[in-house]
């Protein structure tokens, strides 16, 4: 069967994550149609638009039948949906509060569920984050069986959705959910609120560092990793993914601020570094997390080291490709802490 029949939904597409995954996906030969309500624009995907098998539908998801318009007529309904629309990170979620903050990564995540179901997609690939473990129990590594302990609004709106998703016991649409580990790297959608990202700018742009929380673990993966982590959850066998969460990243992954902090200085030593004693209400993760489950079954293997995210920013910022990288249009809140 040609990948052709097997056409992929994105929603959410013209964003980080979604905006590499497209360009994956088509080079693998797949139909894609995104549908995202450009809230950061639209350039990520203009690369893309002369290529034959990819569409794009404006359009915001939480609306009914957002879902079954977003792809041509003379397409075949999406065999795969992959839902990474969502008010992304706990102070996105803090800024716009909880109404909005739940309609959009729960109520819309069933509406478009729903959809699915109606349309006959065979699996559902839902983004949903690590941060839903909160802390990790007496220092040990999470597993995908730890209980869930949210400390912010945002991993609150993610296990709801997870919670409705494993529900779906008597539908057809398979779902299949990922815990993503903080991300890093480049994309036609760039970030820098993510924490490499974020510390290699300020340390490039500034020579400077307010680190607070410096002792808590945190785990990373390199953005190109994920896509390709998501594409085996595409291309898996539905028996290996049914109904299954995975967490994704790499134990090599796990590192404290303090370490990636060094990291950094190795490249850019001149960077001043200062420390602050200070907890706020948001996201209070500290954590490491066991990736040995989704390595097993899907046989992930990351090959991207968080040095190799923290150059690709630097020679990104010292040759001019991000013209102004401290634009918001880059950051999904305003205020980010560290």
């Amino acid at each position: 069967m040609s990948k052709t029949d097997s056409p992929i939904l994105i929603t959410g597409g013209a964003g980080y994550i979604g905006s590499s995954l497209v360009g994956l996906l088509l080079q693998k030969g797949y139909q894609v149609s995104v549908i995202d309500e450009l809230l950061f624009g639209g350039e990520s995907l203009l690369a893309y638009l002369s290529h034959p098998n990819f569409n794009f539908s404006k359009g915001d998801i939480w609306e009914p039948r957002s879902i079954q318009n977003a792809w041509p007529a003379n397409w075949q309904p999406p065999k795969t949906i992959i839902h990474l629309a969502a008010i992304a990170g706990f102070p996105a979620c803090q800024a716009v509060g909880r109404q909005v903050a739940w309609r959009y990564n729960v109520e819309a995540t069933q509406r478009v569920y729903d959809q699915a179901v109606k349309l006959g997609v065979e699996r559902f690939i839902y983004a949903s984050t690590y941060s839903n473990y909160g802390l990790s129990p007496d220092g040990q590594a999470v597993t995908e069986d730890t209980p869930l302990t949210p400390q912010s609004l945002y991993a609150e709106t993610k296990i709801a959705s997870e919670n409705f998703l494993l529900g779906q016991a008597d539908t057809s649409c398979v779902p299949l959910i990922f815990r993503i580990a903080t991300l890093y790297g480049l994309s036609p959608r760039p970030r820098f609120d993510l924490i490499v990202n974020q510390f290699t700018l300020e340390a490039f742009m500034r020579r400077e560092l307010l680190i607070y929380q410096r002792g808590y673990s945190r785990s990373f993966l390199h953005l190109q990793d994920a896509i390709q982590g998501m594409l085996l959850g595409t291309e898996a066998p539905i028996e290996k993914i049914h109904h299954q969460v995975f967490n994704l990243g790499s134990n090599q992954g796990n590192f404290t601020k303090d370490e990636i902090v060094r990291m950094i200085l190795k490249r850019i030593p001149e960077t001043n570094v200062h420390y602050k004693d200070m907890t706020f209400g948001g996201d209070m993760r500290d954590i490491t997390v066991s990736f040995e489950k989704v390595e097993q079954i899907l046989g992930f293997k990351p090959i991207f080291s968080v040095d190799d995210g923290i150059r690709e920013v630097i020679v990104a910022l010292r040759s001019g490709l991000i013209r102004n990288p401290l634009d918001q249009r880059y950051r999904n809140a305003h205020f980010i802490f560290q």
